[in-house]
């Protein structure tokens, strides 16, 4: 198998200046000449072994931050991007994109922002023709844009949180079954809030409600006590932790207030999952039990959601544990939450592909479903997936259904459970799988939709085969 070679001329060089050292001296601590490091510097050379550890040694820098998975999800994007028809023709050479990326990335977000904008200003325009107003404020990501970008380029990994949470739950120790009462009772001694689970007539469907003036915190009593200790977790988050959490928007630096507002709600649900399952024994119970989600569900008393969502953010510096893809699906294709600390990359518009088995676990809703998986680039994985249902109660009440994914690359499969009767020596075991229809270059696929946007169709009006194009 190829090693992909790393340039990382940025970062090492954003090393050197944080330190305020010149070339010459830098290159010397790490044992290699100065016109070598300005060649590296400069990503005409890429970074050994021997300077990675190096760079390791003297300075304490982290290996994994070499690893490139910021730079594959940001080149993943921006392909996705140029493959839009408003380039047609103009598509600049991957490996130009690839520099772009490399030595500027901030140009390269812009770039993506500028992009969404303008889908976003096309969208609106085919719906509302000339009567649209054109505004400079809606030239911007939505909010969820905005958080939804910050959460996926930091691997989903909040560190001062995940640390305060860690510490939080071990001092308040507690079984599974006592969970929901310890956090209870440390709202209210620690707080002064009560909390309340019952019905909630003022809010018929609410899961939580928080009355300031009356110190009074109101859950659901149909959530169930997975659902009904999260929020209280979340509520602590929120009173507790409001500084930390304030340090990490601000180090965020959004375009709007809202955005703000929508990722503090992201990060106390972060806390939340995190003091339910702190970093540490989760970790180790994981591998324990080898990622059984039902075993670890029962474990520390959570929903497979909560922990199929954990064991996507289990990133922390020296003791990462796998690197998972986590997403939530609903009926119609739509990724309702993503992440992935793999190189596996969804799309950021349109529905998933149809040939991931996520689609197919409406159709057996108790059971989780295997798969394993090629996409495009070669990369190999084993996916599960399985579906939840939560109703908010009574006959006539909605109920929400999402089908829920979880995957690693099969270097790791064999530490997960699932993988023990796959026969993953074998190509054909492998089903081919893409992002979506219009940036694969998949051919012969016999469910795709769209043709690719980079190639020109073939239409040949004497054949029909199950596809009624060809492409180049």
């Amino acid at each position: 198998m190829r090693t992909s070679k790393i340039f990382a001329g940025r970062k090492i060089r954003a090393i050197r200046q944080e330190r305020s050292l010149t070339q010459a001296v830098f290159a010397g601590e790490i044992g290699i000449s100065t016109s070598y490091l300005n060649q590296l510097e400069n990503n005409q050379r890429h970074v050994t072994a021997p300077v990675l550890l190096a760079l390791a040694e003297k300075f304490a820098v982290e290996i994994r931050e070499f690893s490139g998975s910021d730079d594959d999800r940001l080149l993943a994007d921006l392909a996705e991007a140029f493959a839009d028809p408003a380039f047609s023709g103009q598509q600049p050479p991957m490996q130009d994109v690839r520099l772009l990326v490399q030595n500027a990335p901030a140009v390269a977000h812009a770039f993506l922002s500028m992009h969404q904008a303008l889908r976003r200003s096309g969208e609106r325009l085919a719906e509302l023709g000339d009567t649209i107003e054109r505004r400079g404020a809606e030239a911007e990501p939505t909010p969820y844009e905005e958080v939804r970008d910050f959460f996926h380029y930091i691997d989903n990994y909040i560190d001062p949180l995940d640390r305060a949470a860690e510490a939080l739950a071990g001092e308040l120790g507690g079984g599974r079954e006592d969970k929901l009462r310890v956090l209870a009772v440390h709202l209210e001694k620690a707080h002064g809030i009560r909390v309340v689970i019952d019905d909630v007539p003022s809010l018929p469907g609410a899961l939580r409600h928080f009355d300031p003036k009356a110190r009074l915190l109101s859950l659901n009593a149909r959530s169930g006590p997975s659902t009904n200790a999260f929020q209280i977790a979340h509520q602590i988050a929120l009173v507790a932790y409001g500084e930390t959490i304030d340090a990490v928007i601000a180090k965020a630096d959004f375009r709007s207030r809202d955005a703000g507002a929508v990722c503090r709600i992201g990060l106390a649900n972060y806390f939340a999952g995190a003091v339910l399952l702190p970093y540490g024994a989760f970790l180790a119970a994981a591998q324990e039990l080898r990622h059984d989600l039902d075993l670890l569900a029962e474990r520390f008393g959570t929903s497979a959601e909560q922990v199929m969502h954990r064991l996507s953010t289990l990133q922390r510096p020296g003791r990462q544990g796998i690197p998972f893809f986590f997403a939530r699906v609903d009926r119609a294709g739509n990724i309702t939450k993503r992440h992935s600390a793999t190189k596996l990359q969804f799309a950021r518009f349109g529905s998933a592909c149809p040939l991931w088995n996520v689609h197919r676990a409406f159709e057996t809703p108790n059971a989780i479903i295997r798969q394993l998986a090629e996409t495009p680039d070669g990369r190999r994985y084993l996916c599960l997936a399985m579906t939840v249902t939560k109703p908010t109660g009574g006959f006539r009440a909605p109920v929400q259904t999402y089908a829920l994914a979880l995957g690693c690359e099969v270097t790791h499969a064999r530490d997960l459970v699932y993988a023990d009767d796959l026969d993953m020596g074998r190509d054909q075991a492998f089903e081919p799988i893409g992002i979506s229809c219009r940036i694969c270059e998949r051919v012969n696929c016999h469910q795709r939709a769209v043709p690719p946007l980079k190639r020109r169709l073939i239409i040949d009006h004497q054949r029909r085969d199950i596809v009624p194009f060809g492409f180049e």
